[in-house]
């Protein structure tokens, strides 16, 4: 094949799952909300099942469904039969998976899992299928076709229950009040985590790391200072320890286009006035868009009283991965 025809064969798969994905809109109905009714009243964890490509796409549903709000994993059904199936309790919620509903190694399950009391939610493309029928609550997942062109591989029909899969999560997360808060303590190892559970007060430096100098301090004394804290500024507080200006690299810059006697200059007399400061509980990703409006490079971070606790920079915010 050439490269148009590669292209050609690329867009008619991705049509025909678009296709697929379009048809499950209007089978959004009072079944889709018994499903989520039901999740949400289990007293377990929803256990999500299927073989083959099925499973592969039930394993995200899983994992989406738990680092959203409802607590969930995978079981595969071929191991479920030789003892796996211990991990599922009476209070749990099977979510089965099968496009064809006749996966034998599912319906060897149902019998146990119905013994069990356990609610079953079928996910399928045959609502007349076994597993349909077993199932307390069905959602079709069926589609015209796959995008395969023998129509043998699972695509479209993989495409459509991963998507009926998010809407669960989704639709249960709102229900649940879910919040950025929540995702953050479920995903704390990544860059959302970090966003989300970061604070100002985790990152900055405190103690005698914080650059600080007086107004009446001769600029000559200071710049040491600056330059050996690595933030690129030093913060001037009065006799209270209270902020009252900022003095950085680029007040160093100005002061010395305008002539100013580095050496012998009360850092007073150059220092920025009435600088842009933070609170140690704002969350480190909030401040960056301030940061970037403000052309600010470093900030110091006071106390309600407008007392200096710590302060930090671009180079920090970057290091903790929130930047």
């Amino acid at each position: 094949m050439n490269r148009t025809s590669y292209q050609e064969h690329a867009r008619t798969v991705i049509c025909l799952e678009a296709e697929a994905l379009g048809a499950l809109v209007p089978r959004i109905d009072e079944t889709f909300d018994a499903a989520c009714g039901m999740i949400a009243a289990a007293a377990g964890r929803v256990v999500v099942t299927g073989m083959g490509k099925s499973g592969h796409i039930g394993g995200k549903i899983a994992s989406t469904l738990a680092g959203t709000g409802t607590p969930a994993f995978f079981v595969h059904p071929g191991e479920a039969g030789h003892g796996d199936l211990g991990m599922i309790t009476a209070d749990d919620l099977v979510l089965a998976l099968s496009n064809s509903g006749e996966t034998p190694e599912l319906l060897t399950l149902l019998p146990i899992i119905k013994r069990m009391g356990v609610k079953l939610i079928a996910l399928c493309g045959d609502a007349k299928s076994a597993l349909a029928r077993a199932a307390d609550v069905t959602l079709d997942a069926s589609v015209t076709r796959e995008a395969c062109p023998l129509n043998l591989a699972p695509t479209a029909s993989t495409a459509a229950a991963l998507a009926l899969g998010d809407a669960l999560a989704v639709a249960l997360f709102k229900s649940r009040g879910f919040n950025a808060a929540d995702f953050a303590r479920a995903h704390p190892g990544g860059a959302l985590g970090r966003r989300l559970l970061l604070y100002v007060r985790d990152i900055m430096h405190t103690g005698d790391a914080v650059p600080l100098a007086r107004a009446g301090d001769k600029l000559g004394d200071v710049l040491p200072v600056m330059s050996g804290s690595g933030l690129g500024m030093v913060g001037v507080t009065d006799g209270g320890g209270k902020l009252i200006g900022i003095f950085t690299d680029g007040d160093l810059r100005r002061a010395l286009g305008n002539g100013v006697d580095v050496y012998s200059c009360p850092l007073g007399d150059v220092m920025t006035r009435n600088p842009s400061t933070v609170g140690g509980d704002v969350l480190a990703a909030e401040i960056i868009r301030r940061m970037r409006d403000e052309s600010i490079n470093g900030l110091f971070v006071v106390d309600a009283a407008g007392r200096v606790t710590g302060a930090f920079n671009t180079h920090d915010l970057l290091r903790a991965g929130v930047w």
